[in-house]
């Protein structure tokens, strides 16, 4: 089995490539999303946060996800403990899951991270690719998608990696210029695997 990291920077198009291969029959896992849910379930996560950034975090047992992005996305230190105390659980919870799809017998499956290369998930992946978007079409999904300012997408796209240096670290690339169909481009991709 082949396992494919899927990256891109924030309001790149990642989200929609990952339907795309669902669609096609390869099974993704969504890192943003099961990471979500362990911050929720995991005691390990919950106590080690807390201790980090306060008991307030967590109201009525949910992570308060506005107040801790307000608190990663401006500070790098931060963003780094946080993402210490998380990566672990979810590389754990991928690695139970990729298990899984290899006793479903699939060929391809595949983990989208926008942080493919900066959590070190990139080492459980035998491939990636980055989805490549031009910054002024990411800054608009982002401003719509997300109702926020300008400033605060450019911030939040500034906190990660710069989108050459993924492109320069991944074995493919789909661009989402919106010129080129992500359809075709992904059935390429998979194609391309397959050999």
């Amino acid at each position: 089995m082949i396992i494919l990291g899927i990256t891109g920077g924030i309001g790149s198009g990642k989200s929609t490539v990952s339907k795309i291969l669902s669609v096609l029959g390869v099974p993704v896992y969504i890192a943003d999303d099961e990471s979500k849910k362990l911050t929720d379930s995991s005691p390990i996560i919950r106590e080690k946060l807390t201790a980090l950034l306060g008991d307030d975090l967590y109201i009525d047992n949910k992570l308060n996800k506005a107040k801790l992005a307000s608190i990663i996305f401006s500070d790098q230190k931060k963003l780094e403990q946080v993402n210490a105390i998380i990566h672990p659980e979810v590389q754990n919870h991928f690695l139970k899951w990729v298990e899984n799809q290899r006793n479903k017998k699939h060929s391809i499956a595949a983990c989208e991270t926008a942080i493919l290369f900066e959590s070190g998930f990139d080492r459980f992946t035998d491939k990636s690719v980055t989805i490549y978007s031009p910054l002024e079409i990411r800054i608009d999904r982002i401003t719509q998608r997300d109702n926020c300012t300008r400033e605060k997408a450019q911030e939040r796209i500034n906190s990660q990696m710069p989108d050459e240096k993924k492109v320069e670290l991944s074995d493919f690339i789909i661009v989402n210029n919106e010129d080129k169909s992500l359809i075709e481009q992904t059935i390429q991709l998979i194609e391309q695997l397959q050999q």
